[in-house]
């Protein structure tokens, strides 16, 4: 048995040893979900322990099928999407429904970045356009299933990405990124 499903399943009992090391474990890396959905950092730890306490009041219900920290990100990102809809109900509204389009030519200025200067990018995006970018491009979900995730038209969901992308490039631009 892995290390990982015996950790899990000690969870599972209840042990609260075996929750202090996931947490340890995996807090990082569903950190930095939460900091590309989050504006700042107090949001993102606020999202992070949500998501934790609902992974904890639902690891019951982890059946050992598929990747264990998969189902942890898809209740993290299922939890910053909850937590921003709550503060904003108006979240994903959008004027107007078109699609805007970015192609992209010459040399790939994202690959010139830092990791920080990316997230501070994405964070700078309005919060529909953040979320859709982030479902999509970073976590790989499909328009279909942004638009019932998100409560929004497929068309919708594009409509987003092609904003989040345009306003992405003039962020980089305003860094001194030529695209």
């Amino acid at each position: 048995m892995s290390e990982d499903k015996k950790l899990v399943k000690r969870c599972q009992q209840r042990d609260g040893k075996a929750f202090n090391k996931l947490y340890d474990k995996y807090a990082p890396v569903l950190f930095a979900i939460c900091m590309r959905y989050s504006t700042n950092q107090a949001e993102a730890e606020d999202i992070l322990q949500e998501s934790f306490l609902t992974i904890f009041n639902k690891i019951e219900s982890y059946k050992f099928k598929g990747s264990f920290e998969g189902w942890m990100k898809r209740i993290t990102v299922n939890t910053a999407i909850n937590l921003l809809r709550s503060k904003n109900h108006q979240l994903y509204r959008i004027k107007g429904d078109e699609y805007v389009q970015v192609k992209y030519e010459g040399y790939d200025a994202i690959s010139k970045l830092t990791e920080k200067e990316i997230l501070k990018c994405i964070q700078k995006l309005p919060i529909g356009y953040r979320t859709v970018f982030n479902l999509h491009v970073v976590e790989g979900y499909k328009h279909r299933e942004i638009a019932v995730l998100l409560g929004i038209s497929e068309n919708t969901s594009r409509t987003q990405l092609g904003k989040a992308r345009l306003a992405l490039i003039k962020e980089m631009e305003n860094l001194g990124y030529t695209l």
